[in-house]
């Protein structure tokens, strides 16, 4: 007896399309989350206190958003690749102490200098875990105290006064109305979203977070990556503190303490997955603008810096939770 039942032949195409469909809507659902998050939030304060959609403060919740977003652009490209940086607080005090000592000489010197140790503290972070298989969050913990030490003992633990005029114009004014560290942190989100987007290295990254072992395989230098975006963090880290020390007008050892913390929660609510292969640097942009803007919203209405703490916290919890619970569904 014959089975005239038809053999079902499986699309290879047709098995891999349907999954990264779902990825991709999946992608999209986060991305629209974020977005709906951060305006629900806007017009919850907005209706509790008649000051903070006053064009004033809104422009202000960006000037207070652009260290943060500066910083979580790079921890953005780093937990993409599955690691973290827990040193770019860290980087951002020594960095500014390097660049606000030689200002006095040269204001470009200075700007150099600052850049290049930044650029140097991600190297090191970087050459650590690649090349010495070391694990990112004990180096970049290890990191975070050394290179604070580092600033302490630069000046014998004090701070400086007296930051160059130019140097604070060109990191702390405004160009048309608009200050300039949103300038540059938009600048920096858009530039460091082609990179993930439009370039080798972006497509990298991507890969290296979502599969090293494959990526390894497809012929992609996995040491290189890493080291990439490290060295990017520390840059970005050091522009920040350019910012810093432009607004407060002095440089201190300690200036940065806790910036990681609030980078790690804007690059998470902005939709990079801490298991790596998933971030949009634009995301961290809106993430540091969600958090800023609570903060700025519960000061508003008087709430204890306390309890801002513990709502920032609470926060960042509840977008990790999303992003798992968004994994699962993968």
């Amino acid at each position: 007896m014959t089975d005239d039942r038809v053999p079902q032949v499986s699309d290879p195409a047709g098995a891999t399309a349907a999954p990264s469909e779902k990825k991709v809507n999946l992608e999209w659902i986060r991305n629209v989350s974020v977005l709906a998050g951060a305006a629900l939030l806007f017009i919850v304060f907005s209706v509790l206190s008649s000051s903070f959609y006053q064009p004033a403060n809104l422009l202000d919740i960006l000037l207070q958003s652009s260290i943060n977003t500066m910083i979580a652009v790079g921890m953005t490209l780093v937990v993409m690749t599955r690691g973290i940086d827990l040193s770019v607080g860290s980087v951002v005090g020594l960095s500014s102490m390097i660049a606000a000592s030689l200002l006095p000489q040269n204001l470009l010197l200075g700007i150099a200098a600052g850049m290049l140790v930044g650029v140097v503290c991600g190297l090191v972070n970087g050459l650590l875990i690649a090349k010495l298989k070391l694990p990112d969050f004990i180096v970049t913990l290890g990191m975070l105290s050394i290179y604070r030490g580092f600033a302490l003992i630069y000046t014998d633990g004090k701070p400086i006064y007296g930051i160059d005029p130019i140097f604070r114009a060109i990191f702390a004014g405004d160009l048309a109305g608009i200050p300039t560290p949103v300038l540059l942190a938009l600048a920096i989100a858009f530039l460091a979203f082609l990179l993930v987007r439009y370039t080798a290295l972006g497509e990298q990254i991507i890969a290296v977070g979502g599969n090293e072992e494959a990526g390894r395989l497809s012929g992609i230098n996995i040491d290189r990556v890493k080291i990439c975006v490290y060295a990017i963090s520390g840059l970005l880290a050091s522009l920040a503190g350019f910012v810093l020390i432009g607004r407060v007008g002095a440089a201190e050892p300690i200036g940065g303490t806790g910036f990681e913390l609030q980078a790690i929660g804007a690059a998470v609510i902005g939709g990079a997955s801490l298991f790596g292969g998933e971030g949009n640097p634009l995301g961290s942009l809106i993430g540091a603008l969600i958090l800023g803007a609570l903060q700025n919203g519960l000061t508003l209405l008087n709430v204890p810096s306390f309890w801002q703490l513990v709502a920032t916290g609470v926060v960042v919890i509840l977008a990790v939770f999303a992003d798992q619970a968004t994994r699962k569904r993968q």
